[in-house]
């Protein structure tokens, strides 16, 4: 999967390669089909190794990280990492930005840690095993100046889990909830730092109620699938512990009538810059 540019693995390899990233591959084991496909983000800039089964990342971690206002020097939390594609992307998109990362899954976590080591970024990008339900405490509390999320998007009374464990701990909230995803982000942001999340259009009316009084200067940025069409995701980003009135954003067109990306979405998938960052 190429998102959204055309480019060969062999070209962007050497794109890679000449960012500075390890010239390493999976070794090749005669008789054994290699569980994993190896996926390009922002124009081949990004190599991604995922699982075939499972949660796989398409766009949403792409336009989270394109969404972040950070800049050099500063520290990004991104809660539930996967397999690392949004806190890579962002890594690769803003030049000595640290991007910690927290994940719940152990296979994730050594997945998402080897695709920062594949495009090396193993220094600026870390993913350790954590649990927002609990305790973290090799982390700080109020000491990122960004924190971002792709949370689970289902309500576990309203979903039909996938029979696959890890997709469908990705697309539906377990014990922690969309309350305790919100908590967790807050306590982790300093204050007047941001918070950034990408979620379904209808969860809008719960983000804004469990971030009222906490943060302000939200943006909401629709993502529009078609011109005329309802919105499907939104990316939310607030500031804590700020006053300042919710403003909503004009948003992105996805696609054109035809199926192909909108010139500005084609910009900010290939790593150009998010109208909402700035």
């Amino acid at each position: 999967m190429i998102v959204p540019g055309v480019c060969s693995k062999r070209q962007a390899r050497e794109t890679a390669l000449s960012d500075g990233a390890q010239p390493i591959d999976p070794p090749v084991v005669p008789g054994v089909a290699d569980p994993f496909s190896e996926d390009l983000l922002l124009g081949g800039k990004v190599r991604l190794r995922q699982p075939l089964d499972g949660y796989r990342a398409a766009i949403d971690p792409v336009l989270l990280a394109a969404s972040v206002s950070a800049t050099p020097g500063q520290r990004v939390l991104e809660a539930g990492t996967g397999h690392g594609a949004a806190a890579i992307c962002l890594a690769r998109r803003v030049a000595d930005c640290s991007v910690t990362g927290i994940e719940i899954q152990p296979d994730l976590v050594r997945l998402a840690n080897d695709n920062a080591r594949l495009n090396g970024l193993a220094g600026s990008v870390q993913v350790m095993i954590g649990d927002l339900v609990r305790p973290l405490p090799r982390v700080a509390a109020g000491g990122f100046d960004h924190v971002m999320a792709n949370p689970p998007y289902l309500e576990a009374a309203r979903a039909d889990p996938s029979p696959e464990a890890a997709r469908a701990v990705a697309n539906v909230e377990g014990e922690a909830g969309l309350a305790v995803w919100l908590s967790f982000m807050l306590r982790m942001v300093r204050p007047k730092g941001t918070i950034t999340l990408i979620h379904r259009a209808d969860r809008l009316d719960d983000i804004l109620t469990l971030l009222a009084g906490q943060a302000g200067e939200l943006t909401v940025f629709p993502i529009w699938p078609k011109q005329g069409r309802a919105a499907k995701r939104i990316i939310v980003r607030a500031r804590k512990g700020i006053r300042t009135p919710m403003s909503l954003s004009p948003g992105l067109v996805m696609h054109e009538e035809d199926g192909a990306y909108t010139a500005a979405a084609d910009e900010i998938l290939r790593g150009g810059p998010n109208p909402i960052r700035t």
